[in-house]
């Protein structure tokens, strides 16, 4: 069996323990807040976030830098006999650009996957690569099965505040001023690694609804499905109960979000994700 060392990022919500057993090396994320910044998950909790948010307006963040990412391949490429790198969607942070071009500066063989997400879905492509690897099973064949996941997975996002996604690009400048009139919640899509605003609702509870009515579509082949919160524990202990009313048998887990999507979609998002079943 080859040993195999795993570059991720800290969208991915891994935890340290289990990374630290089984050779998967995290680059954290940058938040900032007016002139400070943090290295996401490591230098602020999360608690700490949504207390700088409520004093900064201007917040942001920042993939980490390439000389971070070009040390740590120099330090793996004689100890592992592969290398994969895997990160959150290229469409939206440099993270996945900046790790591969490290790579080549220190002149480190490394296989590259863009997961064309973050969280939830992130964690499960890296949790599945290191069950095959212990199968005996390559970096390449392993990348083929995270493919997979990657093209089964669904993530829909109802975000609390779209002031940062706008400030960060995400969200036009028009959506912001007709949901701030009209007070429209609107409901957010990962598609092929980009957001796409795939319903505009009057109401959270009619946007939350809906959220469910898409979820409803994919029940019976899905594999497990997390609830997502920046937050907003209780809203996402509603959602939990909803969806055992429909599948009570269905695998659903309870995830707070990471530091950086607080920023950017604001203290109460709700996100939903799940990854269906899928056949070669």
């Amino acid at each position: 069996m080859k040993s195999i060392a795993w570059v991720t990022d800290s969208t991915c919500t891994i935890d340290p323990e289990f990374a630290r057993d089984h050779h998967i090396y995290i680059a954290p994320l940058r938040l900032v807040f007016g002139d400070e910044c943090y290295k996401e998950t490591i230098d602020i909790t999360n608690d700490e976030v949504y207390q700088k948010l409520a004093l900064h307006e201007k917040a942001g963040s920042s993939q980490p830098p390439i000389g971070e990412f070009v040390e740590l391949y120099e330090s793996l490429k004689d100890k592992y006999d592969e290398i994969i790198a895997i990160h959150c969607s290229s469409k939206l942070s440099g993270t996945y650009e900046t790790s591969m071009q490290a790579a080549e500066m220190a002149e480190t063989k490394v296989i590259g996957i863009d997961s064309n997400v973050g969280a939830f879905p992130l964690r499960e492509m890296i949790l599945k690569g290191v069950e095959l690897q212990q199968q005996g099973h390559s970096a390449l064949e392993i990348k083929q099965e995270i493919q997979y996941i990657i093209d089964h997975m669904e993530f829909f996002l109802i975000p609390a505040s779209l002031q940062q996604l706008h400030r960060s690009g995400r969200v036009s400048g028009t959506q912001l001023v007709i949901s701030n009139l009209l007070k429209i919640h609107l409901i957010i899509r990962f598609d092929k690694g980009k957001i796409i605003v795939q319903e505009k609702i009057r109401t959270f509870k009619k946007a939350k609804q809906k959220l469910m009515d898409y979820m409803k579509v994919d029940l019976e082949k899905m594999k497990s499905i997390c609830i997502m919160h920046a937050n907003n524990i209780s809203e996402a202990k509603e959602i939990e109960k909803e969806i055992a009313l429909h599948s009570p048998l269905l695998k659903v887990e309870i995830m707070t979000f990471i530091p950086v999507v607080g920023i950017l979609a604001g203290e109460g998002t709700i996100g939903l994700s799940w990854i269906n079943k899928y056949t070669k």
